[in-house]
């Protein structure tokens, strides 16, 4: 099969990481797989699965780019006898609709998020993502979410939860070297007597680092020594959010404690390095991707209560859910985690694991978003 997945950007995030999974099985099932984006730091990734990269301007919103990108991705449907189009995001999901009628190939989306909507135009535009053919959810939170905003496409849906590559996260794979390299390059002493707690997570406001730094404040004020908490993400150009940060870092006494480190390209060695994930989202994640990494990495998790985290983190079991956007909550996982054996904690990073290979994996993505192309293809567009 040939097909044609459209993206804005191939920066770090799970919508791009599936991208590139999704095109790996394309290419190891015999077919080509073109992927239409801006492109960005995953282009070599995508270039050594045997992905092609299509450059163009998906991630403007402006509507005459718009409708030329659609002429321009119809023109490569037809180019190169295009059977499906799949669309990952709402400003190229509208070229790619387009482009999927004018050139006869079948026409999927992706809902990778909740797409708030607030008002009426709002949401008509983030219904793109529910006109596929079929439309994967990817977690059963975002199939009621769809369900519930566009319930026209209740019987399209196919839930596709994300998936970890079980091969590249796992602790017996990842070299102590590879963990001293990049505790190094933080400019970190590794290996450590001190408790490491990992946030995995780009710099913007609903991803809750204002939130967790607060909660560390409040243990510090009580006396107790947090952990060393790493903050790894990209803040993207936010630079005022950037410096926000800071300010709360400094404001709570947290300059020892608390090191934001930016992007990080080898994450199962900055997962071996900690003792503990941190993922409160203020807003719910769709999957939770990082979460189910850091399980298959034997590492707990403090989640948010809510969104696909339910379905990754399972309380007491493989980590803790706290109510979302509570200081006061999280500090009380967090002291749990500090209070607890390193015994207790491995063994509730053991039940992490166990979870995460049986529910979550790349292959398990991989085969049944084959599945979706081949259910796709056996009808008519």
């Amino acid at each position: 099969m040939n097909v044609l997945q459209v993206i804005p950007q191939l920066d770090a995030g799970g919508a791009e990481r599936t991208t590139l999974e999704v095109a790996e099985a394309v290419v190891a099932a015999g077919g080509r797989a073109l992927v239409v984006s801006e492109g960005g730091r995953l282009e070599a990734e995508l270039e050594a699965v045997g992905g092609e990269l299509v450059r163009l301007p998906v991630a403007s919103k402006n509507p005459w780019t718009v409708w030329r990108n659609a002429r321009r991705i119809a023109a490569i449907g037809k180019a190169d006898a295009i059977e499906i189009i799949h669309a990952r995001s709402r400003a190229p999901a509208w070229s790619a609709r387009w482009a999927a009628g004018q050139s006869g190939a079948h026409f999927i989306t992706t809902y990778h998020g909740t797409y708030n909507g607030k008002t009426g135009l709002k949401r008509w535009y983030n219904a793109v993502m529910a006109r596929g053919e079929l439309v994967i959810a990817n977690s059963q939170f975002i199939a009621d979410h769809i369900r519930t905003r566009h319930p026209f496409a209740a019987g399209r849906i196919r839930v596709i939860p994300r998936g970890v590559d079980l091969d590249s996260f796992d602790p017996q794979q990842v070299e102590p070297q590879r963990v001293a390299a990049l505790a190094a390059g933080w400019g970190l002493d590794w290996p450590t007597d001190r408790m490491i707690a990992l946030y995995p997570a780009r710099l913007t406001g609903w991803k809750g680092q204002r939130e967790t730094l607060t909660a560390l404040g409040q243990l510090k004020a009580e006396g107790l020594e947090v952990p060393l908490t790493l903050m790894a993400g990209d803040a993207q150009g936010r630079e005022t959010y950037l410096a926000e940060l800071n300010a709360l870092i400094a404001r709570h006494g947290l300059d020892a404690d608390v090191r934001i480190v930016g992007h990080c390209s080898d994450m199962p060695a900055a997962f071996a390095m900690a003792d503990l994930a941190l993922t409160p989202s203020v807003e719910p994640e769709a999957f939770g991707r990082t979460a189910a990494e850091a399980g298959a990495m034997h590492i707990p998790v403090i989640a948010a209560d809510h969104g696909g985290a339910r379905e990754v983190v399972v309380p007491g079991e493989t980590g803790w859910r706290v109510e979302p956007g509570n200081p006061a909550a999280l500090a009380a996982a967090i002291r749990e985690a500090m209070t607890m054996t390193p015994a207790r904690r491995s063994e509730m990073g053991e039940r992490a694991a166990q979870h995460v290979r049986t529910q979550f994996s790349t292959r398990a993505l991989q085969a049944a978003t084959l599945r979706v192309y081949e259910e796709v293809l056996s009808s008519q567009p």
